[in-house]
């Protein structure tokens, strides 16, 4: 997910090309169930998906536990611990077969995602780009608390 920031002489690093905006790069991990349980430290939003899962251990962590994770096609390289959909134009039924229930199972993490992107404090964060991860870590927090 990117946040977006309004720091224009920060400069490139914080720049997406994906998005054609200046932002930060967070993931989040969800149980099951849809619950958000934790944001990984912000990077810069040039930083793609699957950097940033790499960056912070995820990839090597799961591969390590011989868990299994629903991601999106950004974590395409992520080998064996991440499940991701097929690409393509032209797929076969068993492919289409699933990527559709390869999205029943992801909506529900997708869930967390929308709760923390409900928040209008994350909207357009107009603070240090060093703030914004002590900043998701108290949305966090304030979520577990009203829920």
């Amino acid at each position: 997910m990117l946040l977006l920031i309004d720091r224009i002489a920060t400069g490139a690093p914080y720049y997406s090309g994906n998005r054609k905006r200046r932002g930060m790069n967070i993931q989040a991990l969800t149980d099951p169930f849809g619950r958000l349980l934790w944001a990984l430290p912000a990077l810069s939003g040039s930083a793609r998906d699957l950097t940033a899962a790499r960056a912070h251990g995820v990839v090597g962590t799961l591969a390590a536990a011989d868990l299994k994770c629903w991601a999106d096609r950004a974590h395409q390289g992520a080998s064996r611990p991440a499940r991701v959909p097929s690409r393509g134009r032209r797929l076969k039924r068993w492919q289409r077969w699933h990527n559709s229930a390869h999205a029943k199972v992801r909506c529900i993490g997708e869930q967390a995602m929308i709760t923390l992107k409900g928040w209008l404090l994350l909207s357009k964060l107009r603070c240090s780009a060093a703030r914004i991860i002590d900043i998701v870590k108290a949305v966090v927090t304030l979520h577990h608390t009203s829920s």
